[in-house]
């Protein structure tokens, strides 16, 4: 495989990109930092089609990446293959306002062919490559140029590594047959809205105490504003302010700015300074969430109850044992939430009802909820039984 120098030049780019617009796939991924920032820093991006491959330095002084960008969402003849690929597809999202298209995880397509939930990328690369990858360039400072020849090498290694390794579990999904079976969880990741910040749908993600209308109402507005800040000053949301000091003064809000410097926190300068002066005004403009909007508490964890409860451990078991026999990670066939409904009486709605997932593990599920499947031990094994076909041949 052709390595290319580190790519600093507009018309270096453009000529590369120009060729890998005419390949099958792309391996893609990138090196950023974010610990100080709220946007993320796109420091290096890697990319290789198994015949050639290059790393790019966005920091390059006026170095164009529009067809780089273009590759990645305007041309859809060519997949774009990332390993647990949410970070980088979020980057290309800030960047664009679109994800790569058509997209594939190698990290998701693991799951399929029995290779765990989660698996690592360096753990990837040493069971299909037998190659164990040097770790030591992982946590290094690539905001610092120049970038040295270790830090490139390891980068561009993770994509060259990629494009090796993709095609043989697409391979590996063809004779298995489950190519398919990735389709739900590839568009997930390549949905949009999985990467759109909204201020005003901040609050979602922060935990607080009672549902009152005025405390909802101040929550919403004090995270909209808290996402703001941080967005304008690109800085971590919790450099504002953490979300347990937000959801504390959602709760019991300062009657006047100066009353912000007894509240823990928060600095004593917010009492008088401009920071401090438009969390106030935020709090000034805040109005009643509206009944609909706010969440019951069984929205955020389902209610089956005592009995629910225990047929939901049963639902965990049945697809450990289905996820065993098949060599497929659990994740991939049901999730948690799924498995909760289920056993609380829900059907509508349910991913595991619907598709391969009920074929592989659904009609077994619902079996069970409804009493026709019943588990059994035989030869000292753990095995599922049919309890109508039993009562029949009695």
């Amino acid at each position: 495989m052709k390595i290319h120098p580190l790519i600093t030049d507009s018309a270096d780019l453009a000529d590369l990109c120009a060729r890998f617009a005419r390949s099958p796939f792309v391996a893609v991924d990138t090196e950023f930092m974010r610990e100080n920032t709220y946007w993320p820093d796109l420091c290096l991006i890697q990319i290789a089609d198994g015949k050639e491959a290059a790393a790019i330095d966005p920091k390059a002084p006026e170095i164009d990446l529009a067809p780089l960008l273009a590759l990645m969402v305007d041309n859809t003849d060519v997949l774009k293959v990332f390993h647990a690929g949410g970070q980088d597809v979020e980057i290309v999202f800030n960047l664009t306002g679109k994800t790569p298209n058509p997209i594939f995880d190698t990290q998701i397509a693991a799951m399929a062919i029995g290779q765990g939930e989660q698996i690592g990328y360096s753990s990837l690369i040493d069971s299909w490559l037998g190659i164990q990858l040097d770790k030591g360039a992982r946590f290094t400072d690539w905001g610092r140029r120049p970038l040295d020849k270790r830090q490139i090498d390891y980068a561009i290694g993770d994509v060259t590594h990629l494009s090796r390794v993709f095609p043989m579990i697409l391979e590996r999904l063809k004779k298995l047959g489950r190519g398919s079976w990735l389709d739900d969880e590839m568009e997930r990741l390549a949905d949009p809205a999985h990467y759109v910040n909204e201020p005003d749908q901040a609050w979602q993600r922060i935990k607080a105490n009672g549902r009152k209308p005025e405390m909802m109402g101040r929550l919403k507005a004090l995270a909209a504003w808290r996402e703001h800040e941080a967005q304008n000053k690109d800085l971590p949301r919790g450099r504002i302010m953490k979300d347990e000091t937000l959801a504390d003064i959602a709760g019991q809000p300062p009657r006047a700015q100066a009353e912000l410097a007894k509240v823990r926190g928060l600095s004593s300068s917010w009492a008088n300074n401009g920071i401090g002066a438009r969390m106030m005004a935020a709090l000034a403009e805040a109005k009643p969430m509206p009944a609909d909007e706010i969440p019951g508490r069984e929205d955020r964890r389902p209610g089956p109850g005592k009995d629910g409860a225990l047929v939901a451990d049963l639902l965990k078991l049945l697809l450990k044992i289905r996820a065993k026999e098949i060599s497929v990670a659990p994740r991939l066939l049901a999730r948690s939430d799924d498995l909760q409904h289920l056993a609380a009486g829900h059907r509508d709605g349910l991913s595991i009802l619907e598709g391969w997932r009920f074929e592989q593990f659904g009609r077994d599920a619902l079996a069970l909820v409804e009493g026709q499947l019943a588990f059994a031990v035989k030869g000292g094994k753990l095995r599922m039984t049919r309890t109508t076909e039993r009562s029949e041949a009695a």
